[in-house]
């Protein structure tokens, strides 16, 4: 076998590691030493199947690591491209470890099982979960309201049609969106093969051209035979059961009437139609010693926040920096509504509306001190910032009550001022805008699967995870766990070493309140807290290694959990 990569992007050179069982014919051995194989193919070089000669010997970028597996898959490490594989048996094109076929050659189409599973929503998620179904051999039917009914930020009627920026954010192993991809791509995700087949020069960052990006996924999957679209928006929520499961892609966009329907679905209190999100920040990066810990009234456990004192000066000086910080006047990446049309309620209110009232308003509100009295000098400060637990490991901690439209630098600049917090790493930033999604701790398993409910699944930003890398994985999770309901076999759980674990973990535990949607983040993973580094110099070295050490041993999770995935098929 040889292997290329996908988008129509393909290796001149082979870096193979380990024993190669034959010679290819064709192919120049460039050098072989201490057991690494290098080859350049030829076009017609032995195991090439005709399209991949033809894609092999039109482009000829940069040589690509891979390594033999089994003595039978060609893999990609910590590689920018998919790699697939030449299966010499069957003539065909595959994925590593899932076998999903692709159209660089072969069968790209696997004959049809019993079952059918419907999508409601072709975006990211739904787009996502459509094809893992199909090139599993399941028939799908998605239903997509555009192009008759479109939303305000559509342009178009095609599938996974981005609304908001084009980058699909950076692409390095050492930051946890970097490493979301990396296990999207193990597990054959189109949408990361749009994404290289649609890349445009963007830095660190994986950007595509979003029309190429659209089209590639609308394309790929309209004209797969086991697809079926509809295009009609849904008023209620179909029937569904394990023989033909249900999945609601619907987005944070969803409309008036399915929100009404997930809201009867779902209990009217675990239906949102906004965010009012806090910062959330990592707990190594809190100088605690500039912190003390205390619940008001020492309630609970008695010191369950951690609470940021502030003297009248420091007080003053954080709201006039908040009065004069920088602002979004609305979420207008997602939709054109204003800010005035997004009203949160007065417990949600935003900061910097709760300082347009007055200067000593949030005294009584998130910076109240009342109930607080610092043990280090015995008196009650002039204001506090509290910090909340915001998961079971207690890795991360949220600032009570923070939710703002300040802009992003703004809100770095404002908030590492504070007392302790000058070299925080926010894993999240606050922000209110207008989305539709569920209380997921409260009605979602780890699955995707409707607690409850087998066989119907919800998948993307509709369960509170924002971004498209976070709502593909969501499609990946539900498509493979439907298509196992069809095929009569139980749903699995996506290890809590790798990113997507984590990511479904976060949104399932149901211990979880105040749940409000999140990115993909290294304070997620509990593999990440308990990775073991040795001494280096530098905080910044070490935070490397430690995210290094979780990526690694993220990736090794993932292909010994998919391997038996694609055994079993």
């Amino acid at each position: 076998m040889i292997s290329t990569a996908i988008g129509g992007i393909a290796p001149a050179n082979l870096l193979l590691n380990g024993p190669v069982k034959r010679r290819t014919a064709n192919c120049t051995v460039l050098s072989n030493r201490k057991g690494v194989l290098e080859l350049r193919i030829g076009p017609d070089a032995e195991y090439s199947h005709t399209s991949l000669s033809e894609t092999v010997s039109r482009t000829a970028p940069l040589n690509q690591q891979c390594d033999e597996r089994n003595g039978r898959n060609i893999t990609s490490v910590n590689s920018p491209h998919l790699p697939l594989t030449v299966d010499e048996e069957n003539s065909g094109v595959q994925y590593p470890f899932l076998g999903l076929p692709t159209s660089l050659g072969g069968s790209e189409h696997p004959p049809a099982t019993m079952g059918n599973v419907t999508i409601i929503g072709a975006g990211l998620a739904g787009s996502e979960a459509a094809w893992q179904l199909a090139s599993r051999g399941v028939t799908v039917t998605v239903i997509e309201m555009r192009p008759n009914t479109m939303t305000k930020a559509h342009k178009t009627g095609k599938c996974a049609e981005l609304v908001c920026s084009n980058s699909f954010r950076g692409a390095d192993l050492h930051n946890a969106v970097g490493l979301l991809k990396e296990e999207l791509r193990l597990a054959g995700s189109l949408v990361m093969e749009a994404a290289l087949h649609a890349r445009v020069p963007a830095g660190g960052a994986l950007a595509v051209d979003r029309e190429v990006f659209s089209a590639y996924i609308d394309e790929k999957l309209r004209r797969h035979p086991l697809v079926t679209f509809r295009e009609e928006e849904v008023a209620s929520i179909p029937d569904s059961s394990t023989e033909s499961p249900l999945i609601i892609a619907t987005g944070p966009l969803t409309g008036r009437a399915l929100a009404t329907e997930l809201q009867q679905l779902v209990g009217s209190s675990n239906l949102s139609f906004f965010d009012a999100i806090s910062p959330i920040i990592t707990s190594d990066s809190i100088d605690y010693s500039q912190l003390f810990r205390l619940s008001r009234y020492e309630k609970g456990g008695g010191d369950d926040y951690w609470n940021i004192p502030l003297d009248r000066e420091q007080y003053y000086a954080f709201v006039d920096a908040v009065r004069t910080g920088e602002k979004y006047g609305g979420h207008q990446e997602v939709e054109s509504d204003s800010i005035e049309n997004l009203r949160p309620f007065e417990g949600c209110m935003p900061i910097e509306e709760m300082v347009d009232r007055g200067p000593d308003t949030l005294l009584f509100g998130p910076m109240k001190p009342v109930g607080l009295i610092d043990p280090r000098t015995k008196t009650t400060p002039y204001a506090v910032v509290q910090l909340r637990q915001d998961n079971t490991e207690a890795t991360l901690w949220s600032m009570v009550g923070f939710q703002t439209r300040l802009k992003q630098p703004e809100q770095l600049r404002i908030f590492r001022a504070l007392p302790g917090l000058a070299e925080a790493e926010f894993v999240r930033l606050g922000t209110v805008h207008r989305n539709t999604f569920i209380d997921s701790p409260k009605c979602m398993e780890p699955t995707l699967e409707f607690r409850g409910r087998p066989g119907l699944f919800l998948a993307g930003q509709v369960t509170g995870v924002e971004g498209y890398v976070e709502s593909t994985a969501g499609g990946i999770v539900a498509g493979i766990n439907a298509a196992r309901r069809v095929q009569g076999q139980d749903p699995v759980v996506f290890p809590r070493e790798t990113a997507i674990g984590s990511l479904m973990a976060y949104i399932s535990e149901p211990t979880r309140k105040d749940f409000q949607p999140m990115n993909i983040s290294f304070g997620l993973m509990p593999s990440y807290f308990e990775q073991k580094v040795g001494k280096m110099r530098g905080k910044g070295a070490y935070k490397h290694a430690r995210r290094e050490a979780c990526a690694q041993l993220a990736i090794r999770s993932l292909e010994a959990f998919i391997a038996p995935l694609h055994a079993s098929r």
